[in-house]
């Protein structure tokens, strides 16, 4: 086996290296841990905040991280003042005759192209493990329409809505046709609430539309629903799909946008949600369920409106926020672990069977 040294880090120079098996038992030889952040969307600052985060939170005694943010072009780690591009042709970085291949990817891209499917098509292509879902799971999630149908079809519930595209006709018509207000205008591949508005009379649907078109190429027009806003994240980790507590969202705004998510005093996150045990449970078992048959990996947050007495699933986030604001660190603090331990236990789930 061939090493070199980078002052007191040891760097590995062959793909062969990696063995998972000693690697999780034997805290003697440290992973290299890529954390992949940014991306070509509005939630681009979000996701450099997350990736912070991780890097901040890992524990180092296990893992060597690296900050790589990506944004269109440039995918750059930055250290003391300088800034290293990535080789792409292998995702590696050089640093001072020293080739730094890393073991795992730990994926912190809200939106394009880490939530898509793009990024983990790469990441296949050039052999390394990631934390998020794979590429088919990625990219039908993200297509909050597609995602909406393959839902329904497993016999959950979802609010009425109807999918559009920019250069269809008749596009208002066919939303007052098929839609009774008030309802949301979304981009239907996207985050974060980006683009996003609640139309309440006919006169808002033109600026809603506008909003929504400057994000995406499609639309998703969605009934609003009355009802309390609840949210649950899982997460596959050594043989068992765990719940987290389900935790309820309340916005002092109209509802949950993007101002409300990251901006403090704006929403309250209560978590554990105050809810009756058998609602709670039924939440879990719900996004357990769908966890596993929409074959998602890493950790996964799951939203819905639950309304006389029932659940409408309204989209997965498959590489949701790990801010001090986000949910995802709140609900892994209420169920007794540390965000330190949650990032742990994702990179070793992304080793399994490697």
């Amino acid at each position: 086996m061939t090493q070199q040294t980078y002052g007191k880090i040891e760097f590995r120079t062959q793909k062969q290296d990696i063995c998972p098996t000693f690697v999780i038992k034997n805290s003697l030889l440290m992973l290299n841990i890529a954390i992949v952040a940014g991306g070509d969307s509005g939630e681009y600052e979000i996701s450099v905040k997350s990736g912070r985060q991780v890097e901040m939170n890992l524990d180092k005694s296990r893992f060597i991280p690296y900050l790589i943010v990506i944004r269109k072009d440039q995918w750059i780690y930055s250290r003391d003042g300088n800034e290293f591009n990535i080789d792409k042709n292998d995702f590696t970085l050089f640093i001072d005759q020293t080739r730094i291949i890393f073991d795992v990817v730990f994926n912190a891209i809200h939106g394009t192209p880490g939530e898509n499917g793009k990024l983990q098509g790469y990441f296949d292509l050039v052999g390394i493990p990631y934390t998020s879902c794979d590429v088919t799971t990625s990219a039908l999630t993200f297509n909050k329409s597609f995602c909406k149908n393959v839902v329904s079809s497993y016999g959950i519930h979802t609010a009425r809505s109807v999918h559009l595209f920019r250069d269809q006709e008749g596009i208002r018509k066919t939303i007052l046709e098929k839609l009774v207000l008030p309802f949301f205008i979304k981009p239907n591949n996207g985050g974060s609430s980006v683009g996003m508005s609640k139309v309440n009379q006919q006169e808002e649907i033109e600026d809603a539309l506008s909003r929504a078109f400057r994000e995406d190429e499609e639309i998703l027009v969605e009934e609003f629903i009355e009802g309390r806003e609840l949210t649950c994240g899982v997460l596959r980790t050594k043989g068992e799909t765990i719940a987290f507590p389900v935790t309820e969202i309340i916005s002092q705004k109209e509802f949950f946008d993007f101002e409300a998510k990251y901006k403090e005093g704006l929403a309250r996150e209560v978590v554990p949600a105050e809810i009756p045990d058998h609602v709670s449970d039924e939440c879990k078992n719900i996004s357990r369920f769908l966890y596993e048959r929409l074959n998602c990996k890493g950790v996964v947050r799951f939203d819905y409106i639950f309304s006389n007495g029932q659940f409408l699933f309204l989209e997965v986030n498959t590489v949701p926020g790990l801010t001090e604001q986000s949910i995802i660190p709140k609900m892994t603090r209420a169920y007794g672990w540390t965000v330190t331990e949650l990032f742990t236990r994702m990179i070793e789930e992304s080793l399994v069977g490697r």
